[in-house]
């Protein structure tokens, strides 16, 4: 693109108050930025209040120079790009909202925008066994060719991306901040990795903080993105139920994984499969319903179709283990359960704890681990 045009639509988006649903009436409306901004305040109102047509008419004047000159600086850099819905690489599935971004700043590897891909959210406060199904499933899939895309927050979010990066699948995450920063600051080192491995995709100008209205625009890109959404952990009324209904909104099936029925991050995704999402056990799960999609993508020159694990027979389980269940337990329950003495139940629940078999709770009680998930 031009370095003029490119100038345009970044003029377009810096318009205080349209918006990307704004942008794309006037888009559809007008055609290119040239013609938006040649347009009488008159013309403009018929599709957005007078308030931003005035702006719109101010903007063709005035340019942002401070913005437009740290944009360029930042274009300047290698691995840098922004797309505009003008360009070939433009992600065509964003097409299916009804506000697709007029404009994307991107940083990474674009190519992963052609893969198949899955999106993973969930709670930013997971639990341990939550961050390690994010993981293991992400891993799983992202061995098997699918790009796993998330929003780089804490939790669930970062679990599914180190899943994603760990094989030739990759990720890609979509954040609700400019580019040049990064939110929450605990995961810069691996905003890192995915701008070497990955890519990260953001509409926000250069240096927009993360306020609260930017990640419903970032969900609803992740919710695009994907050909279908994997929630982990949700309480009840967080933001990844609503991913995931706007996944359902753009025909994208929804998967979650079942958890304990005393644990308020189980609620989110018990709700969502009472009410039609897929119960998934295993990464497995996922690839079987995603194969007619996944046959429409190529596979990434590294990825392998990898067999199913063969799942634990009940004589390999630690006795303990077996007698646990899978609720959280206290420690004088496990008592009476064992017939151990505190010293030696002791001794080996830390020893089961050290081995990823089971998290210690508050209230000193004990929840057996899915220490070797099925992916």
């Amino acid at each position: 693109m031009h370095p003029d045009e490119l100038l345009l639509w970044l003029r377009l988006s810096l318009v205080n108050g349209l918006g990307a649903r704004g942008q794309i009436q006037l888009l559809r409306a007008l055609g290119e930025p040239a013609a938006i901004f040649a347009a009488s305040k008159n013309r403009l109102a018929q599709y957005v209040s007078p308030v931003v047509a005035e702006a719109i008419h101010a903007a063709a004047n005035q340019i942002p120079q401070a913005q437009i000159d740290l944009t360029l600086d930042w274009l300047s850099k290698e691995g840098h790009v922004i797309l505009t819905l003008a360009d070939e690489s433009y992600p065509k599935k964003l097409l299916n909202l009804p506000d697709p971004p007029a404009l994307i700043y991107a940083k990474g590897h674009l190519a992963l925008l052609e893969r198949a891909a899955l999106s993973v959210v969930g709670s930013r406060n997971a639990s341990m066994q939550g961050l390690q199904n994010a993981q293991a499933f992400a891993q799983h899939l992202s061995t098997q060719g699918i790009c796993i895309i998330s929003g780089l927050a804490s939790g669930i979010d970062a679990a599914a991306h180190r899943g994603g990066l760990s094989a030739a699948g990759s990720s890609i995450a979509i954040v609700g901040t400019g580019l040049d920063r990064v939110y929450p600051a605990s995961n810069r080192e691996l905003a890192h990795q995915l701008a070497a491995q990955g890519l990260i995709l953001s509409e926000l100008a250069l240096g927009a903080p993360p306020k609260a209205e930017h990640f419903p625009r970032r969900n609803r890109m992740i919710a695009a993105l994907g050909l279908g959404c994997l929630v982990v952990e949700a309480a009840l009324g967080s933001g990844s139920l609503i991913t995931a209904r706007q996944a359902v909104d753009l025909g994208r099936e929804v998967f979650a994984i079942p958890g304990s029925i005393h644990s308020p991050l189980s609620k989110g995704c018990h709700h969502l499969i009472k009410n039609g999402a897929k119960l998934v056990e295993s990464g497995a799960d996922i690839f079987e319903e995603l194969a007619a999609p996944l046959s429409l993508f190529a596979l990434p020159e590294h990825a392998t179709v990898a067999p199913a694990k063969k799942a634990k027979r009940a004589s390999d389980v630690d006795p303990i283990l077996g007698k646990m269940g899978w609720d959280p337990v206290d420690f004088d329950s496990l008592i009476e359960l064992t017939g151990l003495t505190s010293e030696a139940l002791c001794a080996i629940l830390l020893g089961l704890e050290l081995e990823g078999q089971l998290s210690c709770l508050p209230g000193n009680r004990y929840q057996r681990l899915a220490g070797a998930v099925k992916s």
